[in-house]
């Protein structure tokens, strides 16, 4: 589901200047972004499909620093122009940024203002979000980036309205989109928004995706083990895999900042840098996973899955899997098995998330619907502190869970960190 600017004020949209042309898309590369992330403009702008009834762009593929371009795997890339370029655009893309924790070269950040100042659109497709957001670009403005970094876009920026919830969000001259995934969706939205639903159609039909993608707002948000790509050359990587694969055992993130030889403060702050994300967050996030397969797949009671994911009583399960999918385990399992695919015939690994998706979906309606089980007194966190979602290491603030219901400094569907 895209977000417009029905919950606030209409956005302003600048005469497009004379030497801009709105069908010259420019795509913004830079050394290090994943290579999949950035080639996705590429393949929806950059191929002729006019035979398929796609109106055609006009592709310039730009460099933001110096070349060469190092990407995923090791490889070198080689754009054709540079920032020089982006001064013909009337969209510009920036597909992907390297870290979170890097700032964007100050040059390529100033052809994004003067674009923008002159008419040009401006995209960022997931981790790009935060390249627009160092310009200065997203101030004042709803905008999305994948769910795993929101809560760092907010925190970093806190003049941008942000919304995790969104596969992309369209704010009239600036536009941002979540995941990878949710990339292909914006740049499908703006073929649209350029020539119509049929053209739109006929080049998802050329890509083999759906033309129009929606969230539903019972559908759960995405969980997963994603971590960024650096952390496999970090020293955290160790830590990451150990803790893995002791989910089913009691420990806390004092545990891990000691295997790291670390102090907590300097676990928090290196995981944070590396991740985006609390480390103590990030550990409740594998529980309540594991806890969702071992549902899903075994015939333990609720509390014997709870004290195989490591969590010190079903109480702070329950809590915590309800904050993160909407539902009790207990409903989960019931809509789950209900529709699960059938193992009998066909591809069913293939369709187990759909059954997740709707398990998780109509386990929350029942619940909305229904009597739900008595809420938790207080959550509990992996190491036993009850009330909390994040405990604050020493002489530091606790970072509040970003999933959680009390959603800060509301803005329309957005949201944005505490000062």
């Amino acid at each position: 589901m895209s977000q417009d600017s029905t919950n606030g004020p209409a956005p302003t949209t600048r005469k497009l200047a004379v030497r801009r042309r709105r069908e010259i898309v420019a795509v913004l590369l830079f050394s290090g972004g994943p290579i999949f992330e950035s080639s996705i403009p590429l393949s929806v702008f950059g191929i002729d499909r006019q035979d398929a009834g796609v109106p055609r762009y006009r592709l310039l593929v730009c460099a933001g620093e110096d070349d060469p371009l190092r990407t995923t795997g090791g490889l070198e890339l080689s754009a054709p122009h540079g920032l020089e370029a982006l001064s013909r655009a009337g969209t510009v893309v920036v597909p992907a940024w390297r870290s979170i924790t890097h700032a964007p070269p100050p040059a390529a950040l100033e052809a994004l203002r003067r674009a923008h100042q002159e008419g040009a659109r401006i995209i960022g497709l997931c981790t790009g979000s935060f390249v627009l957001a160092a310009a200065g670009l997203l101030d004042g403005r709803p905008a999305t980036t994948h769910w795993m970094y929101a809560p760092t876009l907010a925190k970093r920026y806190p003049a941008v309205h942000v919304d995790p919830r969104e596969l992309f969000v369209d704010d009239g001259d600036i536009l941002t989109s979540a995941g990878t995934a949710a990339g292909i969706d914006l740049c499908l939205h703006v073929v649209r928004t350029d020539h119509g639903a049929e053209a739109a159609g006929a080049l998802a039909r050329r890509l083999v995706v759906p033309p129009r993608r929606t969230l539903e707002p019972a559908q759960p948000r995405g969980l997963d083990r994603s971590l960024p790509e650096e952390i496999g050359a970090d020293p955290l990587a160790e830590v990451v895999a150990w803790a893995l694969e002791h989910l089913h055992e009691q420990f806390d993130v004092e545990t891990l900042a000691a295997r790291a030889y670390m102090s907590r403060r300097t676990f928090d702050r290196r995981f944070r840098s590396l991740t985006g994300s609390a480390p103590l967050q990030w550990l409740i996030t594998q529980r309540v996973l594991q806890a969702q397969r071992l549902l899903e797949t075994s015939d333990y009671s609720v509390d014997e899955v709870a004290g195989r994911c490591g969590f010190r009583s079903p109480v702070a399960l329950r809590g915590h899997f309800r904050r993160q999918l909407g539902a009790s385990p207990a409903a989960y399992r019931s809509a789950y098995r209900a529709r699960r695919p059938d193992d009998t015939g066909g591809d069913a690994e293939a369709r187990i998330p759909e059954a997740r998706k709707a398990a998780a979906a109509a386990a929350a309606a029942a619940e909305r619907e229904g009597t739900p089980e008595a809420p938790p007194a207080g959550d509990e966190s992996p190491d036993g502190v009850t009330g909390a979602v994040e405990r604050p290491a020493a002489g530091g603030l606790a970072e509040p869970d970003p999933w959680s219901p009390r959603l800060p400094q509301q803005r329309g569907r957005g949201w944005r960190a505490s000062p």
